[in-house]
């Protein structure tokens, strides 16, 4: 079923909705979605269309979350990731970058790719490249980063690769804590085990992402999987 108007714009009129008629949230956004021929706002989630843009993306996301990002090479997890942090800088907040992957010169060479220009956010956007990143680094980077700030963080599974830092599970749990208490909301891009079969299912999900070490996935609230083009949205349960 197509929807009358993007996600966000639909969570923008239930909150417009919830503020006139002083109905909860939740109730405006059963009420949107019954307009939308659904019968609650949970299955309008459910069954939306699954080209899911960075603009819807952000909007499904509330200060505090931890999303998990994945996807094979080259699928476009990092190109998705960029986009997020773009759209949140055009809305006025700030984007803070980790990669352990990229140089400096990649990071803006990729934002230019999308089409967006780096010096535009210059206020906006920050990013850290350095080989020391770890979940200590990145309180630290954002210990004065306002409510809604996003941080993406490249990627998951090299935030324990130095021995001299703490274990997966570990870094995560804290980078969850200082989420909840900051509002910042953190994209961790994702590795998928090379086991994921698109002849199965056309997304993997959180069953396939790969776990070298222990990794209690019910840490993350929301997921994001990409895969030939489709987009698959979820909350963590």
């Amino acid at each position: 079923m197509k929807l009358s108007a993007p996600l966000y714009v639909l969570k923008r009129r239930a909150k417009e909705l919830s503020r006139k008629a002083k109905l909860p949230l939740h109730t405006a956004l059963d009420r949107v979605a019954t307009q939308e021929g659904f019968r609650s706002w949970s299955l309008l989630m459910a069954r939306a269309a699954t080209r899911l843009g960075p603009a819807e993306l952000l909007a499904r996301l509330e200060p505090g979350d931890l999303l998990l990002l994945g996807a094979r090479p080259f699928e476009g997890k990092t190109t998705m990731s960029l986009r997020l942090a773009a759209e949140a800088m055009k809305a006025g907040r700030k984007a803070v970058f980790f990669t352990l992957e990229y140089p400096e010169r990649d990071v803006l060479n990729r934002l230019r790719a999308i089409g967006e220009d780096p010096s535009r956010f210059s206020a906006l956007f920050d990013f850290d490249c350095s080989d020391a990143i770890s979940a200590a680094t990145i309180m630290k980077r954002l210990d004065t980063a306002q409510r809604g700030t996003i941080a993406v963080i490249d990627y998951l599974q090299l935030l324990d690769q130095r021995r001299d830092n703490p274990s997966l599970m570990e870094q995560v749990r804290a980078l969850r804590a200082f989420a909840r208490e900051r509002g910042v909301t953190i994209a961790f891009i994702s590795q998928i085990d090379r086991s994921y079969d698109p002849a199965e299912k056309p997304c993997p999900d959180l069953q396939d992402v790969r776990l070298p070490n222990p990794l209690d996935l019910s840490l993350f609230d929301k997921t994001c999987f990409l895969h030939g083009g489709e987009v698959r949205f979820g909350v963590v349960r």
